[in-house]
């Protein structure tokens, strides 16, 4: 047992190391590090990753706000609306192949991880700026630091562009099953023009939200060893404290450059195992 605790531990570390710089990979991680990695079975291992990436996001979420990285407006506003869009696509989640949705969330996350490249790209472009303009510094100390985009006075996201976000991000989760930060973080960035450190930061808001959410609608958690619960959890805990910091030190370009390949990852992951099990 003190083997398979520490084993968790380190699992834990990979995961909130994850969440804590780059806002996602926590349940997509988590479910199959229990159930490979641990023996868990799957029904208990989603129970329980709700409560280790929940805690794990609070904890990493209060490090960015901390930091200026968390708009609670608009991520309380999404979390809520998207309990509305996660209703819809759980009822359509039960009439379709669960095989079939993981195929449609590794093509999802394709399209996702090309768009941040293209974003990436655009941002990085030569721009015609007037003369004696110069870019922002970073402040010293850190590459990122409150990596937040200088907004001009008064800028403002329109509330049915939030609301559309909200839907969509619940519609996703709630259809495919999976996406968290995967689906959250980039929704922020492309629609709400959020840059990504703000992306990470609101985005754990919301998973915290919804994985609360989750787990009173399932009572609780059951079927996994405290020891081994505790274990996970608590060095999840503390990695997204870590994550936060790197979050905070890497440049804005590298932390994008970061996400989306964790996004083609993940996605080659579950299209290889979808196509398998669809073939």
């Amino acid at each position: 047992m003190i083997a398979t605790a520490s084993l968790a531990a380190v699992l834990g570390v990979a995961i909130g190391l994850s969440l804590g710089a780059l806002g996602g990979g926590g349940s997509i991680l988590t479910v199959p590090a229990l159930v490979y990695v641990l023996g868990v079975s799957p029904r208990h291992a989603t129970d329980a990753s709700l409560l280790i990436v929940g805690l794990s996001a609070l904890i990493g979420m209060w490090g960015h706000h901390r930091a200026g990285r968390v708009r609670w407006g608009v991520g309380t506003s999404v979390g809520v609306v998207s309990v509305l869009g996660s209703l819809v696509g759980t009822a359509l989640n039960r009439r379709i192949d669960p095989n079939l949705l993981l195929a449609l969330f590794a093509a999802l996350m394709f399209v996702v991880a090309a768009l941040m490249i293209r974003r990436d790209r655009r941002a990085m472009a030569p721009r015609g700026e007037a003369p004696g303009l110069e870019p922002p510094t970073a402040p010293a100390g850190g590459g990122l630091a409150l990596a937040t985009r200088t907004r001009p006075a008064g800028t403002r996201t329109r509330p049915a562009l939030v609301v559309a976000v909200g839907v969509v991000v619940g519609f996703l989760t709630g259809f495919l099953g999976v996406g968290g930060g995967f689906v959250i973080v980039p929704s922020l960035v492309l629609a709400l023009d959020f840059d990504l450190a703000e992306a990470v930061g609101t985005s754990l808001l919301i998973i915290a939200m919804s994985s609360a959410l989750a787990i009173l609608e399932r009572h609780g958690v059951s079927g996994v060893p405290g020891s081994v619960l505790a274990s996970f959890s608590v060095s999840a805990m503390v990695a997204a404290l870590v994550g936060n910091q790197v979050a905070g030190r890497v440049s804005a370009r590298r932390l994008n450059q970061g996400f989306v390949v964790l996004v083609i990852v993940v996605a080659c992951y579950v299209a290889i195992r979808s196509g398998l099990a669809l073939a």
